[in-house]
């Protein structure tokens, strides 16, 4: 069987795709868990807010769990809003396949607002994002 040359254009251009996709997903970090969280113990969330009083928390934390393929270190990045706007970023270092990390946010008075903190891959893709609402 004979190939031509637009056949074989096509078939090394198919090669290259496949090799470039199997390449991105070999170093893809998975969130397996995302929670806002008033304590970590033991290395877990103990609760996960939805809704909380700013004069009943000094500092909130976003915990998240995540496993990803290949020994490579990587990383993600926490971007926290309030009502929106950009509040705080934190880049956090994902040094083994199966993984647990978190940020720390300081909760100050006139804290009130719709928030939430998104998980961010080293490309800028959205992870994982949690919602939550401080009174």
């Amino acid at each position: 069987m004979r190939i031509g040359l637009p056949g074989l254009l096509s078939l090394i251009v198919i090669v290259g795709i496949v090799i470039a996709s199997a390449h991105a997903r070999a170093g893809e970090v998975r969130i397996t868990e995302m929670a806002v969280t008033t304590k970590i113990v033991k290395g877990n969330p103990i609760d996960s807010v939805r809704r909380i009083s700013s004069s009943s928390v000094k500092a909130l934390f976003c915990f998240t769990r995540l496993s990803k393929d290949g020994e490579d270190e990587a990383a993600i990045k926490h971007v926290w809003y309030k009502n929106d706007h950009v509040v705080a970023e934190y880049d956090l270092p994902v040094k083994g396949t199966r993984w647990r990390t978190y940020s720390r946010k300081l909760i100050e008075k006139g804290a009130n607002g719709d928030w939430r903190v998104e998980a961010l891959d080293e490309d800028g893709n959205i992870l994982k994002s949690v919602n939550f609402r401080i009174n």
